[in-house]
């Protein structure tokens, strides 16, 4: 048993219930509205908007009540605990922004092959996108209620017992566990069981490892706000088209092979140095 169980009273039991009932209550929050729609249509996309940002208001009272306070410092309060603090907020919002960018090296040079970057100069792509239910839902809503909720809240209610380092590998398994709630949606729209099972085993992979990078932001950073822009950041990416990658000749394939792999090197080694907590003025989650 680690030394945050032992110093919290030698058992996970309670917060991981807690934790348990919070990610249920996110999701079920979700299927509360009686619709035949599918997710995408906008009458249930308004109806889960409301959903989610009700759960927003509900998910500090799991940590009010749940949480062991004590075991953080003694001036320390629920919004800073939660990463809503201005301290370091600046820093917060970019250098995690530039880190996960340079993970993504190699889809984003794939971008400028392919034209799309010249889309991101344009005032109508981004003013269209502001009005598109579907856009905001990827890129504002969704990231902003899981990271709060998945992170901000559930956070508190894990690291006194688990430690931070076991937290990164707990943590996320909520999260992933959580999407296969899209299991159902997928099977009202194929008839291959298989094909969406196989989708949504996929999908739990890539969440929780995202979740696991996304804890450590938060962990490192103490900013609500680290975990936000990466997700945001993320979702606006999706995930790499490598039939599109290989579909390059030279000397293009070997520059986009170049760019994914260098991303991901230069990625891995920025991670530590780039998220130091004294950057942040992080003295509540800083280990």
């Amino acid at each position: 048993m680690s030394q945050a169980a032992d110093l919290s009273g030698g058992s996970c039991c309670k917060p991981i219930l807690w934790a348990f009932m919070l990610a249920l209550t996110y999701v079920g929050s979700l299927y509360i509205w009686r619709t035949k729609e599918h997710r995408d249509h906008p009458s249930t996309i308004k109806k889960r908007f409301v959903s989610v940002f009700a759960i927003i208001c509900i998910s500090p009272l799991f940590v009010v009540f749940g949480a062991d306070l004590a075991y953080f410092k003694k001036d320390m309060t629920i919004p800073a605990l939660l990463g809503l603090r201005l301290e370091g907020l600046a820093q917060a919002v970019l250098l995690p922004l530039a880190l996960t960018m340079v993970l993504f090296t190699g889809p984003l040079v794939l971008h400028y092959f392919d034209g799309i970057w010249s889309l991101y100069i344009e005032p109508r792509y981004w003013y269209s996108n502001l009005k598109n239910l579907i856009w905001l839902r990827n890129h504002i809503v969704a990231p902003l209620s899981e990271e709060f909720t998945f992170r901000a809240c559930m956070l508190p209610l894990l690291v006194p017992c688990l430690g931070q380092r076991a937290a990164i590998l707990i943590c996320p398994l909520f999260f992933g566990v959580a999407h296969f709630h899209h299991l159902t949606e997928k099977l009202a729209r194929t008839s291959s069981v298989k094909l969406a099972v196989m989708r949504s085993v996929f999908q739990f992979g890539y969440t929780t490892i995202f979740g696991a990078y996304s804890v450590y932001l938060f962990l490192r950073t103490g900013h609500f706000v680290a975990p936000f822009v990466a997700h945001a950041f993320c979702n606006h990416m999706g995930f790499p088209d490598m039939s599109e990658v290989f579909g390059y000749k030279q000397p293009r394939l070997s520059l986009l092979l170049l760019a994914f792999l260098g991303g991901l090197v230069a990625w891995a080694s920025l991670l530590e140095p780039l998220t130091q907590p004294d950057i942040y003025h992080n003295s509540l989650y800083a280990s």
